[in-house]
């Protein structure tokens, strides 16, 4: 592998763990008794249209029962309540209390500062550079998933 690969790989696997590591610490001192995992399954039902089960598993990658477990543990400490569908009462929605939009707005703030110091020293043009590659990593994990 030559050098320029070689520190690309560095990077990618660096910034992977440095990501989850700050995230995780960024939401200890902001006080907040939350996993990344349940953290981000409160962003994947923010992010939902429908609020369905079956929609939030697939956009997180795992199975119903794996999101039931953790949706009851979420449901149990205040941050989410399961709704069932009016017409339709095998359909259970998931509704975020204000609880957890504090925990999302503590989560955004980091992403928010993590973008602003990647676009920081970027000259028009290399942020869309940027972007594309980027775009390229991920269509290359979705494609290996």
């Amino acid at each position: 592998m030559d050098e320029t690969r070689q520190t690309l790989n560095e990077l990618l696997v660096d910034l992977f763990n440095y990501i989850l590591l700050i995230e995780e610490r960024n939401l200890q001192e902001s006080k907040v008794a939350l996993s990344m995992t349940e953290v981000h399954i409160l962003e994947a039902i923010q992010k939902s249209e429908s609020k369905m089960m079956s929609a939030i598993a697939k956009r997180l990658m795992v199975t119903q029962g794996t999101l039931t477990v953790s949706t009851s543990k979420l449901v149990n400490k205040g941050y989410v309540i399961r709704e069932r569908d009016e017409e339709d009462r095998r359909i259970v929605r998931l509704a975020l209390t204000d609880k957890a939009q504090h925990v999302l707005d503590v989560h955004d703030q980091f992403h928010s500062r993590m973008i602003d110091k990647v676009l920081d020293e970027l000259d028009i043009g290399e942020d869309e550079a940027l972007v594309k590659s980027l775009s390229n990593v991920l269509s290359f994990f979705k494609e290996q998933y």
